[in-house]
């Protein structure tokens, strides 16, 4: 369903990603692991267009995205969760869920959302700025939900989360993984959260995949070798 070909990055004159390549599957979850600093947030950021690309293709459903902006990879199907959430603090719960809907008339936030996270249900009216990081990452997840995506990237969900929710947001992502037909890739550094969503694993070093791995397949001590200092 996205296909990546040969993916080049540059920071200024710095050449950060090199020919990166790989496919997704619908409804598949595709872990990107890696220490600090080797690429993962700006691989996830030129997927959905916050960083432009030097050379390249980027195709979801055979549609060519590259070079387009990041609200038409949004209407084409992309959804983003970056890393540290970005909520709008001083928006409600509710207005923050809402502006994944712009697209929509008459927007309203679905009953699934509140279902699925019932915290946002009961702080709907409150601040974003006033959840707890767990809170807030659970929103941000709603408002990348909304729009209705095929594809859902989130970027270092479990930074700055307290290990109990970690595992609720795993088997929340899952199960609406499942319902709402969509796959996932994660951009992350905790192997005991992609352990419990990932199917396919790469590893990432100075912007070049290095290693992958399949669920089924996979060393641990080995994938757990590069993302130690």
């Amino acid at each position: 369903m996205l296909n990546v070909e040969n993916l080049n990055v540059y920071y200024g004159e710095s050449h950060v990603l090199h020919d990166l390549s790989f496919a997704l599957s619908a409804g598949e979850t595709l872990a990107v692991m890696g220490r600090n600093g080797m690429g993962k947030s700006t691989l996830l950021k030129s997927l959905i267009g916050v960083l432009p690309t030097k050379s390249g293709h980027i195709h979801l459903k055979k549609k060519d995205l590259t070079g387009t902006k990041s609200y038409q990879r949004v209407a084409a199907g992309i959804g983003y969760v970056p890393q540290g959430r970005l909520i709008f603090p001083y928006l409600s719960v509710e207005e923050n869920i809402l502006t994944g809907m712009e697209g929509a008339r008459r927007p309203k936030v679905p009953d699934w959302v509140y279902q699925e996270f019932p915290v946002l249900w009961e702080m709907r009216g409150r601040r974003g700025g006033n959840l707890s990081g767990g809170q807030q990452q659970q929103l941000a997840i709603a408002r990348a939900l909304v729009s209705d995506p095929k594809v859902l990237i989130l970027d270092e969900p479990t930074d700055g989360i307290q290990p109990s929710l970690i595992k609720d947001i795993a088997k929340t992502l899952n199960r609406l993984k499942r319902e709402r037909n969509f796959a996932i890739i994660v951009s992350e550094q905790v192997l005991t959260f992609t352990l419990e969503i990932a199917d396919r694993f790469l590893i990432i070093e100075k912007g070049r995949f290095v290693h992958s791995d399949t669920r089924e397949n996979m060393d641990t001590t080995k994938i757990q070798s590069y993302l130690t200092i």
